[in-house]
């Protein structure tokens, strides 16, 4: 066993006995208050990348960085427990991406990869040549895009992957024929004469149609979305050098256990953290099981 692997497997060890020592059982606990938010000074910035007007938060003035990377369509104050569980140790920033929240939107679609370059643009431009990266669902995407390449102007430490999108969602076939019916549908009702009898209708048929994700993004921020999901990213997993540590809440059915068992399997350095009770904002759903997850994996006590 390599020292890197063997401090990692040091760490679950302890992460196991300050849970099974935690008041409650943390596969028992069903509620959880809120996580106090700590006193660390908290900075709302704004810089441009690239020609884009960028909003961003600076928490903590530690002299490692480490930086957050949203999920789809979220405000990065959605992140603001996670910044709280590490920002008395650490200089933690908290990336509003073009299109999410209060960052204005690409001028055209963007793919993961785009989403990544800009990553790397903004990361000159605040001259951080070193950081711990922290994805959730969308930002893991982009995270496991990042630790892919040869090359990169700073130097990625580790990983931390919260309910990460980047597996492929596994169809049954009744999804399968769902998806063609859709498809068929959709090629018909497009057609100028079938939308020149019932404009309305097919107008409010589409307006149904799609994830919530999907309802509410622009047309552009649809396109990004699309091209997104339909990315399988598994095959990069084991291109992952950094060690990673994967925090997943039992009940996500945005990206289910499934793709936190193929992560946990292929990425070479991984250990899987489960909090029951939890979905896809594992973080919100049980503050105080993933801040203790957080705090000791960063040796904040």
């Amino acid at each position: 066993m390599s020292e890197r692997s063997f401090c990692f497997t040091f760490f679950l060890g302890n992460l196991l006995a300050i849970l099974v020592s935690f008041p409650y059982n943390y596969r028992e606990i069903k509620g959880g208050r809120r996580a106090e938010r700590e006193t660390a000074s908290e900075t709302e910035m704004n810089v441009t990348v690239n020609g884009y007007d960028i909003y961003y938060k600076e928490t903590g003035a530690g002299e490692e960085t480490v930086v957050i990377l949203q999920g789809w369509g979220t405000k990065i104050s959605v992140y603001d427990s996670v910044a709280a569980c590490i920002s008395e140790k650490y200089r933690v920033i908290q990336l509003g991406f073009p299109g999410f929240g209060e960052s204005k939107e690409p001028e055209t679609a963007w793919n993961v990869d785009a989403y990544a370059d800009f990553f790397v643009a903004f990361m000159q431009e605040l001259n951080i040549t070193e950081a711990t990266l922290i994805g959730h669902s969308y930002g893991g995407r982009v995270i496991i895009k990042l630790a892919n390449r040869k090359e990169l102007p700073f130097k990625i430490r580790n990983i931390v992957l919260i309910d990460s999108a980047g597996v492929l969602p596994q169809r049954t076939q009744e999804q399968k024929f769902q998806i063609a019916k859709y498809k068929l549908l959709k090629k018909i009702l497009n057609m100028k004469v079938v939308y020149a009898m019932f404009p309305d209708l097919i107008d409010d048929w589409k307006s149904r149609q799609g994830s919530a994700d999907y309802r509410n993004a622009t047309p552009v921020m649809r396109q990004c979305l699309v091209m997104a999901v339909n990315e399988d990213l598994t095959e990069l997993l084991p291109g992952i050098s950094q060690e990673v540590l994967l925090i997943w809440g039992e009940n996500d059915t945005a990206t289910p256990m499934r793709d936190a068992k193929i992560m946990e399997e292929k990425i070479p350095n991984a250990g899987l953290a489960v909090i029951q009770n939890a979905g896809h904002f594992s973080f919100l759903d049980q503050p105080v099981i993933f801040r203790n997850i957080m705090r000791v994996y960063f040796r904040m006590e």
